[in-house]
């Protein structure tokens, strides 16, 4: 399905990339589309790029409302088998 998911950043490198984490998965994705981005900030990440940044507690409401929904752990397994 490939949602936009909220992650936190957990590290920032060169040349505009950062490495996010949700839910013990990792993946290295594109800041370029973003300003200021701090690690520990949340952002919105969709196909490798972060979108824009979001706050804590709307990061944790939208990842509520998709695990309710049944799409959180699909997202995940999806993320996890694109960096296999």
């Amino acid at each position: 399905m490939c949602l936009a998911l909220p992650a936190r950043v957990v590290s920032i490198e060169a040349d505009d990339m950062a490495t996010v984490a949700l839910e013990g998965v990792r993946k290295k994705i594109s800041l370029a589309l973003v300003d200021e981005v701090a690690v520990g900030d949340y952002v919105l990440v969709h196909v490798g790029y972060a979108l824009h940044k979001v706050s804590e507690e709307e990061a944790a409401r939208t990842l509520a409302m998709m695990a309710e929904a049944g799409v959180l752990a699909d997202e995940l397994e999806e993320i996890g088998r694109a960096d296999a």
